[in-house]
């Protein structure tokens, strides 16, 4: 292969700028995600139910005032598969279309 061409993709490459995570069977891992629902912001999870179930959706308030509605949201999950699972956050606003953010993490469970 010359050095200007590129390998053929396989569908098996991580995205740039995806994040890596580990943790033992049945173990609860936890993402934390920053959420400003003043503006609308809502963090919509995307995985397979089926390996990696959520256990716990939870929003901690931050902000000190009755105006604004922002702080951190966690999200639990515990695997239930031996493997590379891909967890997709899309950082949804209610009147668009597309996501104004996105993240994107593997979790290799052994």
């Amino acid at each position: 292969m010359s050095p200007s061409s590129k390998a053929a993709p396989t569908g098996t490459e991580r995205e740039p700028g995806a994040k890596t995570l580990t943790a033992p069977i049945g173990a609860a891992v936890r993402i934390h995600l920053w959420e400003d629902r003043t503006r609308g912001e809502q963090w919509v999870p995307m995985y397979d139910a089926s390996v990696i179930p959520l256990v716990e959706d939870d929003f901690l308030r931050i902000a000190s005032n009755n105006a604004v509605d922002n702080g951190q949201r966690t999200f639990e999950f515990k695997p239930v598969t031996i493997g590379t699972h891909r967890l997709v956050f899309e950082k949804r606003m209610g009147w668009k279309f597309t996501a104004e953010d996105r993240q994107i993490y593997y979790v290799t469970v052994s």
